[in-house]
């Protein structure tokens, strides 16, 4: 299953409930379950991002619903990125010429 890093800052909206951020994190996790996606990880990290969590998702349809999803509720604008580990990369590599 492909890997997702989501890499997250906050709204204005955001910041405003921010103590409703763990709660916020719980209802990720529920929606990502309705979109056939697994949330491994969410960290409250600082610097340049405020949240950076770790899906797999079942494909880039269903990662993409659920980041659409996400930032539709208006507290988070994110980056998504797809990871490779280093069996998916090796495979990858071994396609280079």
């Amino acid at each position: 299953m492909p890997t997702y890093v989501v890499l997250s800052n906050f709204t204005e909206q955001g910041l405003r409930n921010i103590k409703d951020t763990p709660k916020r994190a719980e209802a990720y996790k529920a929606l990502a379950k309705q979109h056939g996606c697994t949330v491994k990880e969410v960290l409250w990290t600082h610097g340049h991002y405020d949240v950076v969590s770790i899906v797999d998702a079942p494909d880039e349809g269903s990662a993409s619903a659920l980041g659409l999803s996400i930032a539709k509720l208006g507290n988070v604008r994110s980056h998504t990125l797809r990871a490779f580990t280093a069996e998916e990369i090796g495979k990858i590599l071994d396609k280079v010429g």
